[in-house]
């Protein structure tokens, strides 16, 4: 692959597919956000100078992300003037048409294409590398989630088997301890209960037996 070859490839890499009605890609976000899957990226790309503000409840400061990445106010306007050329166009002009009368306006206004270009593959780097790296921030607070998941979850299996065993345990001590209460009631019921009514009354070692519940 030549070096022009690759650059363009590496550039549609940063490109949204999507088809033109939107709803594949809307599908897409709606069962990633129904499964919970982690946001899928490549590696980090170099591009800030300061670090992007992160997003705030999704939200994200695009002037701030391009200003991290580099891209002077002047650059962002250019970018900004040229889509809102573009989108004042009818979506039905032909596409050699719409080329011809964006560039014819442009060179109008002595606007540097050229420059336009380099900040419009300048915005989409800087986010893509923003996305990249908001996904390896998921990524690493998912781990360290699971982790500590994962340690809560061990923790509550061995309460429950710590429950259990001592749950268990404490019928057997009961079970035990019955038999030999029947073993020792043969005693009391030999002398009757009135003569053992008596003694409890009376011992103050002892206490009168109270109803369960």
């Amino acid at each position: 692959m030549t070096e022009r070859n690759s650059w363009s490839h590496k550039v549609i890499g940063w490109f949204v597919v999507q088809d033109q009605s939107g709803e594949a890609a809307a599908e897409s976000d709606r069962t990633d956000a129904a499964t919970a899957r982690l946001p899928v990226a490549g590696p980090p790309l170099n591009v800030f100078s300061t670090p992007p503000p992160p997003p705030t409840g999704g939200n994200v400061e695009f002037d701030k992300v391009f200003e991290a990445a580099g891209i002077d106010g002047e650059a962002r306007q250019r970018v900004g003037r040229t889509l809102d050329l573009l989108n004042s166009l009818p979506a039905n002009t032909d596409p050699a048409a719409k080329k011809q009368i964006v560039t014819a306006s442009l060179k109008a206004f002595a606007v540097p294409v050229d420059q336009i270009i380099e900040s419009s593959a300048q915005e989409l780097q800087a986010l893509e590398a923003y996305i990249r790296a908001g996904a390896a921030d998921v990524e690493k607070v998912a781990v360290e989630a699971q982790d500590r998941i994962k340690k809560y979850e061990d923790e509550i299996a061995n309460l429950r088997t710590v429950m259990q065993q001592r749950v268990e345990e404490q019928n057997t001590v009961m079970h035990s301890c019955n038999a030999r209460k029947l073993e020792i009631q043969k005693v009391l019921e030999f002398f009757g209960q009135e003569a053992v009514g008596r003694v409890v009354r009376e011992s103050p070692k002892l206490q009168e037996p109270q109803p369960n519940g």
